[in-house]
């Protein structure tokens, strides 16, 4: 099963979030009255495409091609600046938690591999922070490695973080969006999953569609500058 998650939802139930009854997982039981499996995750402020497995055997093989880094994952975001250039991030990450999920000091340094791909540019003319005017960009980003919050702290170290991020972008940014929409989230996205078949061995594509609040964002970014595209 695979299904699209809101920005605002966890995935299963967490210490890191201990006060959020809500979870994926438990809604998805409700709903098709049956066990389910996720073999990954998304942030809770992420959006976009979480991959569940309905018995434990399929569980496994999903989880081995996640380990193994042959499932594509490819995500949208809206970032401070001007990005310039596509590029791989090659940039180690300490583990900030274990695979439980439990957060823990002193943990592994790890690789890390990010590729960025720019799609479009924009400026607009309204003051933020201490400029007359600002610049924002949409990425395509698709990580190479899962390690945790990858995306994110790999946007940070480039200095191009995501809108919406409290921990590793600035308020100043994320209020700026917050105030002009209406409207308060992480601007990222997982808009695809590829990988095999655990039946079939079949090359399986999953894609999902530009999530409403996200193409609200995009036109009214767009509706600021003349020359959007790159």
């Amino acid at each position: 099963m695979v299904a699209e998650k809101p920005s605002g939802l966890l995935v299963h139930r967490s210490s890191i979030d201990a006060r959020e009854r809500r979870a994926m997982v438990q809604m998805l039981r409700d709903q098709i009255g049956a066990h389910v499996h996720p073999v990954h995750r998304l942030d809770k402020a992420t959006s976009g495409l979480v991959l569940f497995a309905l018995d434990t055997e399929v569980a496994r093989n999903l989880s081995e091609q996640f380990a193994s880094g042959s499932v594509k994952k490819v995500y949208k975001a809206i970032v401070r600046g001007h990005v310039v250039g596509d590029r791989v991030i090659n940039h180690a990450l300490r583990d900030e938690v274990d695979h439980r999920g439990q957060r823990i000091k002193g943990g592994i340094v790890r690789e890390a591999d990010t590729h960025l791909e720019v799609l479009s540019h924009w400026t607009v003319p309204l003051p933020v922070d201490r400029y007359p005017e600002g610049r924002y960009s949409m990425v395509r980003l698709s990580p190479r490695t899962g390690r945790f919050r990858q995306l994110r702290r790999h946007m940070k170290y480039i200095s191009h973080p995501i809108i919406g991020d409290v921990r590793y972008g600035k308020g100043t940014h994320n209020r700026f969006f917050a105030e002009q929409l209406g409207l308060s989230r992480l601007w990222l996205h997982a808009e695809s999953l590829e990988l095999s078949h655990p039946n079939t061995g079949r090359l399986l594509r999953v894609d999902t569609g530009v999530a409403a609040d996200f193409a609200r964002c995009l036109i009214w970014l767009s509706s600021w500058s003349e020359n959007s595209g790159i």
